[in-house]
């Protein structure tokens, strides 16, 4: 079934065809981006069951942009009617631009051409199996609970189970002279967590599910009850890890957190703009082996980051970075892209329509190789398999890498010994990283599971992923 179009958008899109058209005799270029979105979790453990809306995925608003032959402003409210269009209008020329006379005198407005955009029409909406909205709240905590008590029942050691299931589901118009686009989107996300205690200390093991779906995430996480049991059952017998460099088989999800940190956010081309991102001095070099392809875009792969076209009326992308270990390009949203000289990737998003846009990340990914995974693992002379990345933060002015990851198998001799090694600190430098790759197998994975903040702020949906990757990595 395909997502079905907003109602309310529907009701005010005439409204907004006539701001846009009241705008245009004042600005060279309008635009107008209007959304609806609603966004639910839920959760059960020990300690309970929570059902809420989720705020950071709810929003009703639109986004005016205009352009003054000079720069571009945006205003932003929450309601049009048709006894509010004036005073919309009146607080776009009132407000919004002539902030460029209030200026210190050393400062000055950066000038920017008029956007150009082709004349583009459409609407397009994704698929699911199962509606959440229409399962209703109570199916949905009945099938959570049934599987946590499945998981706590399998694993007597187990001192709780935690189900979660969250999903969104939103629409998005966008107008401008040229462009009339409409895209109706539904994610869906489940994760499962399982905890033993190992003395005083308390091991965490979880899977996820995610998708551009519906409630049928539910189902796939209930397949990864034994999977979960059996992760948490290994840290149990894990050890402190030993500082040093090894030889590394990193599973899809670790390879996720390397492209992400590592190098997504150092190709955010509107940090170039700023001077912070390091990358911006190696286009056109050698950043990683030669077997190394990464592709980020909205287009590029189907996961909770997929979508139609981006906050700015940018067409989904799928954009190559690196390819086969050169640096060819970043990603950008339109501000940014014309600021360089580049053309915009689709990669414009906010949070909300209370916020502007920046250059985001969508699905991001490393290229499958040609390798099998038994063959990898019987490469190394010693070194460890590392599975479950839980978090990690970058440096894109330096391109340093800090990353969390908890388990590492150890193997030695092309075999696995039994030992498991818990928590595990994965550092370095990302181009020595990237350039000691010597093998990628030949399927890749995504999750969709998480968020994205540009710093501590400005959180949207993306997925990442790849294939396993062989390569030397500092361990701690």
């Amino acid at each position: 079934m395909k997502v079905e179009k907003s109602v309310l958008l529907e009701k005010k899109r005439p409204l907004l065809k006539r701001l846009l058209s009241i705008l245009t005799d004042s600005y060279e270029y309008v635009s107008i981006l209007a959304c609806d979105t609603v966004g639910k979790g839920y959760s059960i453990s020990k300690s309970g069951i929570v059902v809420q809306e989720q705020q950071l995925f709810t929003d009703k608003g639109y986004v005016v942009k205009v352009y003054d032959g000079e720069s571009y402003g945006e205003y932003s409210f929450n309601n049009i009617t048709e006894n509010n269009i004036d005073e919309i209008k009146e607080a776009v020329s009132e407000s919004l631009m002539p902030w460029k006379d209030s200026l210190r005198e050393e400062l000055s407005v950066k000038k920017y051409k008029k956007m150009t955009e082709e004349k583009i029409s459409f609407e397009k909406s994704t698929e699911y199996e199962k509606d959440p909205s229409e399962m209703g709240d109570e199916a949905i905590i009945d099938a959570l609970s049934a599987i946590r008590q499945n998981t706590l029942d399998k694993e007597s050691k187990l001192i709780d189970a935690a189900v979660s299931f969250s999903y969104q589901k939103y629409h998005k118009l966008f107008l401008s002279d040229n462009k009339e686009l409409e895209q109706n989107v539904m994610w869906s996300t489940a994760a499962l967590s399982a905890r033993s205690a190992k003395g005083q200390e308390v091991k965490s093991a979880f899977s996820t599910a995610s998708g551009i779906k519906g409630a049928e995430v539910i189902d796939e996480i209930r397949e990864k009850i034994d999977e979960v049991i059996e992760k948490v059952n290994l840290l149990l017998i894990s050890e402190p890890m030993i500082q040093g460099e090894y030889d590394c088989i990193c599973a899809p999800d670790v390879t996720g957190m390397i492209v992400h940190e590592a190098f997504g956010h150092g190709v955010e081309m509107d940090m170039f703009v700023k001077d912070r991102a390091l990358a911006k001095q190696y286009i056109g070099e050698y950043v990683a082996s030669p077997l190394v392809t990464m592709h980020d875009g909205a287009s590029a792969y189907t996961q909770t980051a997929t979508y139609f076209f981006d906050d700015e009326g940018t067409l989904a992308h799928d954009t190559v970075i690196i390819e086969k270990g050169i640096l060819k390009q970043g990603i950008c949203d339109a501000q940014a892209g014309m600021a360089l000289g580049f053309e915009p990737t689709g990669n414009g998003r906010r949070q909300s329509t209370e916020r502007k846009a920046y250059t985001r990340m969508t699905n991001t990914y490393f290229e499958e190789g040609t390798d099998k995974v038994e063959d990898m693992i019987a490469s190394i002379e010693y070194g460890f398999l590392l599975e479950n990345a839980s978090s990690g933060m970058e440096d894109p002015k330096n391109w340093g890498i800090q990353c969390l990851v908890d388990c590492a198998r150890e193997i030695k001799d092309g075999k696995f010994t039994g030992r498991v090694f818990s928590p595990i600190v994965l550092t370095g430098y990302v181009p020595d990283l990237l350039k000691s790759i010597t093998m990628m197998s030949d399927a890749k994975e995504l999750s969709g599971s998480g968020m994205c903040g540009k710093g501590y702020k400005e959180w949207v949906k993306v997925s990442d992923g790849g294939p396993y990757i062989k390569a030397r990595i500092r361990l701690g």
